[in-house]
């Protein structure tokens, strides 16, 4: 297990229109922005954030729905990206690395591939950014097999954190992820890419891996040993040293 000092974070809100979205920063440098995936917040970065502030501003963002940024305006996969954006522009944010998780992947590679200029490097973490070509029921017999190898320090987070977006927000953001198909799109990123993918994972499995490289010719296919769908969460070690070495390459 690693832990680390979190009492640095400052939370922070920022009103966008109809929306709210939380976020929490920490450390000194180039940023770096963190984006957690389907029912998740950004708790889920805990066992990494340590590694980043030495050497930078780390964003750790609450996507519209979930976490701190819950409130009436609802979830819209087509919308998070877009939304994204607007918050880096309010942040006076211009160009940045942005690491994406699972959702949260096939988010940011979105981002990355409608705003080009504004993502240096690009860390894709078991995303979802092909469809995943199963129906609900599939994909609840997957998420049971993810669940028994899950780890019993990352089930509290993941239970709490589901319960905290609600049914309603997971079953739009669930089905509209089954539709989603960024391959058309992947093409335009221009940024430098790192995948990472859990070596058991159950949700998005390893094989999508090689799939993915046929529509973004990512740099690197790091394999986390042992790990499952949060690789970020069940090695952190072998996880940050992975991204910090991408992150910092050619400095």
């Amino acid at each position: 297990m690693i832990t680390q000092n979190l009492s640095q974070l400052e939370r922070r809100r920022v009103k966008l229109g109809p929306a709210t979205i939380a976020y929490e920063v920490a450390g000194d440098g180039p940023p770096v922005v963190l984006v957690h995936g389907l029912s998740g917040s950004g708790r889920w970065w805990r066992r990494n954030i340590g590694a980043l502030t030495p050497h930078r501003r780390v964003y750790v963002v609450d996507l519209i729905g979930f976490g701190a940024s819950r409130a009436r305006y609802p979830f819209a996969l087509t919308e998070a990206a877009s939304y994204l954006v607007r918050w880096l522009d309010h942040l006076e944010l211009e160009r940045i690395s942005l690491v994406g998780h699972s959702m949260g992947g096939l988010i940011a590679a979105e981002l990355a591939a409608d705003a080009p200029e504004r993502v240096d490097r690009l860390v894709l973490v078991d995303p979802a950014a092909l469809p995943l070509r199963a129906n609900l029921a599939t994909l609840m017999i997957s998420l049971v097999q993810e669940l028994r190898t899950i780890s019993p320090s990352f089930l509290p987070v993941l239970m709490a954190d589901a319960l905290r977006a609600g049914p309603l927000t997971l079953w739009r953001a669930t089905t509209a992820l089954m539709l989603a198909d960024l391959r058309p799109k992947l093409a335009q990123i221009r940024a430098r890419t790192l995948a990472i993918w859990g070596e058991h994972d159950a949700l998005v499995p390893l094989a999508l891996a090689r799939q993915l490289a046929q529509y973004l010719p990512y740099e690197e296919l790091v394999v986390i040993k042992g790990a499952g769908h949060v690789p970020m969460w069940d090695c952190p070690r072998a996880f940050n040293r992975v991204l910090t070495e991408f992150l910092l390459a050619d400095e």
